[in-house]
């Protein structure tokens, strides 16, 4: 589904059209994944969790405490565990944190939901993961409704962080159609075995995604078992209980830091008038980068070229000054 005026997108659905998604013919099975993939999600990290307004937050941290801070942030309906495969690409050089939202994954669900308090979630993992502690501020980057978190953070704490990398997360123009997250809250439907269960996930919005070993490895951290089955981790009644901000297009003109904007070249949340939009909101004087032949979940699509992208810029913003004023 398209973005909605508070600026979601499932990232994770809780259903499937009858004839299951691109993962069934493994029949549970893992698929094959290239060497480089193999040693990322190999890579140990620490795992911990931060109590904020009565849940727990889980979250992964890479790396060093003491050196520059980077927090990871994913899109609705998903995890930490996204990153795992990205993460070690800056933990030489960065500490590394990747939070799970209350609501998904292994964290905490609460009885209501609102943006104030995801971007708490934000701003007290990356105090206990210690992003904080070195000589320069930390950034932020995340996908998708972690955005619009993200977007909330900075223009409340943005003087706390050196900048904000905004990964397909579209700031529509008034004229675009916006259309919010179903409200049904149905629950969570429960599978017989687990290869039922990854036979039926798919990204979403819906699009092509020719790296399953990445689509596979993220549904199985996606998953839960339970006395009957298996089933999504993830809140299936978050937005019947949600509380939006309606402005995004403000925060993003509010951010308190610098802001970097990275979207798939093929994504249909981001096309060029969204993009352009964007830019002139910030007055085109940000980095807009696009990555080629990938969609909206860039770092799935093409997890490499992003990891490329995302360090060029975060060792351009080590260099040199913001080019507007924040």
């Amino acid at each position: 589904m398209s973005s909605g005026p508070e600026g979601i997108v499932r990232d994770q659905p809780t259903e499937m059209p009858s004839e299951g998604g691109p993962l069934l013919e493994y029949r549970g099975a893992v698929p094959p994944a290239p060497a480089w993939f193999q040693d990322a999600v190999a890579t140990p990290y620490e795992s911990d969790s931060v109590a904020v307004n009565g849940a727990q937050v889980r979250y992964q941290r890479w790396g060093q405490r003491g050196k520059p801070g980077l927090l990871l942030v994913h899109g609705n309906g998903a995890h930490a565990h996204w990153w795992d495969f990205i993460a070690p690409y800056f933990a030489e050089h960065y500490n590394v944190a990747a939070l799970t939202f209350s609501g998904m994954g292994e964290s905490d669900w609460r009885e209501t939901y609102d943006m104030a308090t995801f971007s708490a979630e934000q701003m007290a993992v990356a105090e206990d993961a210690g992003l904080f502690d070195a000589e320069v501020k930390p950034i932020i980057v995340a996908h998708s409704f972690g955005g619009f978190v993200t977007l909330v953070t900075g223009a409340e704490h943005g003087d706390r962080f050196t900048g904000m990398v905004i990964v397909d997360s579209p700031v529509n123009p008034p004229e675009r159609p916006h259309r919010g997250p179903p409200r049904s809250g149905r629950p969570n439907r429960v599978y017989d075995d687990l290869a039922s269960a990854l036979g039926r996930f798919r990204l979403a919005p819906p699009q092509l995604c020719e790296n399953y070993y990445a689509m596979d490895y993220i549904a199985r951290w996606s998953l839960k078992k339970q006395d009957d089955g298996w089933t999504w981790k993830f809140d299936p009644s978050i937005w019947t209980h949600f509380e939006p901000n309606d402005a995004p297009g403000d925060m993003l003109k509010a951010a308190k830091c610098r802001i970097a904007i990275i979207r798939g070249e093929e994504s249909d949340l981001m096309p060029n008038d969204v993009g352009d939009y964007m830019r002139k909101l910030l007055g085109h004087q940000v980095p807009f980068i696009s990555i080629p032949h990938a969609r909206h979940h860039v770092m799935l699509d093409q997890p490499l070229a992003f990891v490329s992208a995302l360090r060029t810029l975060l060792a351009e913003w080590d260099h040199s000054e913001p080019h507007r004023s924040i």
